[in-house]
């Protein structure tokens, strides 16, 4: 079926398992463009979302366009919350794709109420806000427009050079707000990167695209995350990324090791068992107690890296530790996220925070 013969006009009596409980589910989209996905569009009666008072997050608001993402990284510490629509956090988080389509509108009436503080709001701490279907539904320059006009200052986090569309516009908000932008990156090989990655844009559009941020006078963080132990955690690896990210122009590096909640814990061990079965022993060690790498692992990485960020040029602002087992999400590099840690990986900033 085509896009332009499908307007939302019924509700889907054939929904998946779940997605009934949702509250606004219009109809479900399958489009030659993306075999094998189904967008679920809903109607949203929120597009805020505010963020726990005990998280160690520095920001209270987000806005999630989304829920699941054909990014498709095996490792997505997001792939969980799929279970709450109890859909699968294996194929169904990368082929079953929530869509808020009136997620622009809703935003603009939250903002123009008299109670809104215009406190900063993050994009890109569950699922990427510029997978590839953003292409077609174009979400994101109305949230960027109704967060600017209401003077809201606000961060991207992304793997998608589809925002590159949208510089202009993010540069014409940033002479109204704040704006923090942030490019997730932590493979460059290429085959490891298909592998692991494979509905992201490569690795070298993805240091283009922060050229292109850079070029225009736009900050552009860099999220390395997650290292992935004995994969992507050697002082060659590392130090050939560093370079890359100094030479397009980042701004800021975050170094983040990479932590396996329940669902993506799963993801990854059978994408281990498939490709790497040599490494599955030692994952298990490694995340045998939780969530996270040990305290070991956590500063031998932070031993490792803090002399390639000095050497690159990324060490000019103090580090800072947060505690990594509260944090809930990803957010834009060289802004000093939580779990940007001294226990949990290297924040080094070109300069000073501007949003968290």
């Amino acid at each position: 079926m085509r896009w332009d013969t499908q307007a939302p006009t019924a509700t889907d009596e054939a929904a998946l398992p779940g997605l009934t409980r949702i509250a606004g589910l219009v109809r479900s989209v399958e489009a030659p463009e993306f075999a094998g996905v189904t967008f679920h569009e809903v109607l949203a009666k929120s597009a805020l979302n505010r963020v726990p008072d005990a998280s160690s997050m520095p920001f209270r608001w987000t806005v999630n366009p989304w829920r699941g993402c054909t990014h498709a990284c095996f490792y997505c510490y997001a792939r969980g919350s799929h279970a709450w629509l109890d859909l699968g956090v294996g194929t169904d988080f990368d082929t079953r794709i929530v869509v808020k389509t009136n997620v622009g509108e809703v935003l603009r009436r939250e903002l123009a109420r008299p109670s809104w503080r215009r406190e900063a709001v993050a994009l890109g701490t569950n699922t990427d806000p510029y997978q590839r279907a953003e292409g077609r539904y174009r979400l994101m320059p109305a949230i960027i427009d109704a967060l600017a006009a209401s003077g809201t200052p606000f961060s991207i986090l992304t793997k998608g050079t589809l925002m590159r569309r949208d510089l202009a516009l993010l540069e014409a908000a940033a002479g109204q707000v704040s704006v923090g932008l942030g490019v997730s990156l932590a493979i460059l090989d290429r085959e490891l990167h298909e592998s692991l990655e494979p509905g992201t844009p490569s690795p070298r559009a993805r240091l283009d695209l922060v050229r292109e941020i850079t070029d225009r006078g736009l900050s552009c963080g860099v999220f390395v995350a997650p290292v992935l132990p004995m994969l992507t955690d050697t002082v060659d690896h590392l130090d050939r990324l560093l370079a890359e990210l100094a030479t397009a122009g980042a701004t800021g590096v975050t170094v983040l090791p990479l932590h396996l909640r329940k669902g993506a814990r799963e993801w990854y061990f059978s994408w281990l068992r498939g490709n790497r079965p040599d490494l599955v022993a030692g994952y298990e060690r490694l995340y045998a107690r939780g969530a996270y790498a040990p305290d070991s692992y956590q500063r031998m990485l932070r031993e490792r890296v803090r002399p390639l960020l000095a050497g690159h040029g990324f060490a000019r602002a103090p580090t800072r530790r947060v505690d990594p087992r509260t944090d809930e999400g990803d957010y834009p590099a060289g802004s000093m996220p939580p779990g940007a840690v001294e226990a949990d990986g290297i924040c080094d900033s070109a300069r000073p925070p501007t949003l968290f």
